[in-house]
């Protein structure tokens, strides 16, 4: 759900000024309705009036832009915004990923945080350049499923190498459903890593 704050104003223009301060966003971007009058004065609500969506895209695009890269991006919600999705394809996608995906990691952070201002639930935002991360997930689903069958198979347990909390994610998401391993994060930081343990019989 979009932001959205009551208050009392004395006028329309002092409303305005308050909704600005509140939500810390222009008024282009605010609507402002008023409920009624009170003997103190008027009672306002204001709400984020934005496409959620489009101003991430939005400001993707500047990002791009001021780089001098062409692209296209292709921008979709889910649940009434409440997951955001977007996908990058330039020619310069490498240098968007960046090393190990970091880049990449990097914009989605500060996506992320543009596109959260403008609502009071949590959002789920993800963003693909160049299908790389969906590559990456089908790349850590793959180890998880062939490292959960030598689990099995030995009764050993295995440390995968140190991953960020997405990457932690996925395996732990691919592995379960299944009955004879599950998977606990051990470790600190950089270094928390996915273990994957063989189930005991009871």
């Amino acid at each position: 759900m979009q932001k959205k704050i009551e208050f009392i104003a004395k006028t329309q223009e002092e409303a305005a000024e308050i909704a600005v301060a509140k939500l810390h966003l222009p008024s282009e971007k605010i609507f402002i309705n008023v409920l009624g009058e009170l003997p103190e004065g008027l009672n306002c609500e204001a709400l984020v009036d934005v496409n959620v969506t489009l101003e991430g895209k939005k400001y993707l695009e500047g990002i791009l832009k001021s780089l001098g890269i062409g692209y296209r991006i292709e921008a979709r919600s889910v649940n009434g915004e409440q997951e955001l999705h977007y996908l990058i394809d330039t020619y310069e996608n490498s240098l968007l990923i960046g090393v190990k995906g970091k880049t990449l990691d990097a914009l989605q952070v500060l996506l992320r945080q543009v596109v959260q201002q403008y609502s009071d639930e949590h959002l789920i935002v993800s963003l693909d350049i160049g299908g790389y991360r969906q590559n990456h997930i089908r790349q850590l689903e793959i180890l998880a499923t062939k490292t959960a069958k030598e689990v099995v198979k030995t009764k050993v347990a295995v440390k995968l190498n140190p991953m960020n909390s997405f990457e932690r994610h996925v395996i732990h998401e691919k592995l379960s459903d299944w009955r004879d391993v599950y998977t606990e994060s051990e470790g600190e930081g950089e270094n928390r890593a996915i273990v994957i343990k063989p189930k005991t019989a009871e």
